[in-house]
């Protein structure tokens, strides 16, 4: 969230972060706060297999671009239909390695020492109803060292995540500008 809020003030992104809608008492929803952002609470407790409909009525309608980060609910059919090919998520491996049910946070780098892979990284992926199975976006690969355990692989994959998301949202960013330009052409 910060690396995308930071590269919107920046000029780095053209952009504008209109909404942030956490599904859980999140970090982003701080840090949109403080750079007066609009922020959402949708508790995924409290509103169980409703979330995706609430979250839905809260999501302004000339919204470009949904990205998912941290955000570990899964949205419904319906909802990524209505928004197919304008919702992305990062996730911490190169897809379509250990990706799917189950595979997030820590969970993703123990599988990796355990497969004993000599590289690991991060997805920046589109979204479609399965789970981390959407389009790849853009990759980064950071090496696996021989003393890494879960942790120290994990802030390495994280640092990398923050640069690459912002990189995807850029590249979504110019390839729509280029698309808009032709379609004036014609």
């Amino acid at each position: 969230m910060q690396s995308l809020i930071d590269a919107v003030q920046s000029g780095q992104l053209e952009a504008e972060i209109t909404t942030v809608i956490a599904d859980r008492e999140a970090f982003g929803l701080k840090r949109a706060k403080v750079s007066n952002i609009k922020t959402c609470l949708v508790d995924r407790k409290e509103w169980g297999n409703k979330l995706s409909d609430v979250i839905l009525e809260r999501i302004p309608r000339n919204t470009d671009l949904i990205v998912l980060a941290g955000f570990l609910s899964i949205l419904s059919t319906a909802f990524i239909s209505q928004w197919k090919g304008k919702i992305i998520n990062i996730h911490p491996s190169l897809l379509p390695d250990f990706g799917g049910r189950g595979m997030y946070g820590i969970k993703v780098h123990q599988a990796v020492l355990d497969d004993r892979r000599k590289t690991s990284g991060c997805s920046v992926h589109t979204v479609d109803t399965g789970i981390d199975t959407g389009d790849i976006i853009l990759q980064r690969e950071v090496p696996v060292l021989s003393n890494d355990n879960p942790e120290t692989l994990q802030k390495r994959v994280l640092e990398q995540e923050h640069q690459l998301l912002v990189d995807a949202v850029s590249k979504i960013i110019k390839t729509s500008n280029k698309e808009l330009k032709r379609g004036k052409e014609v």
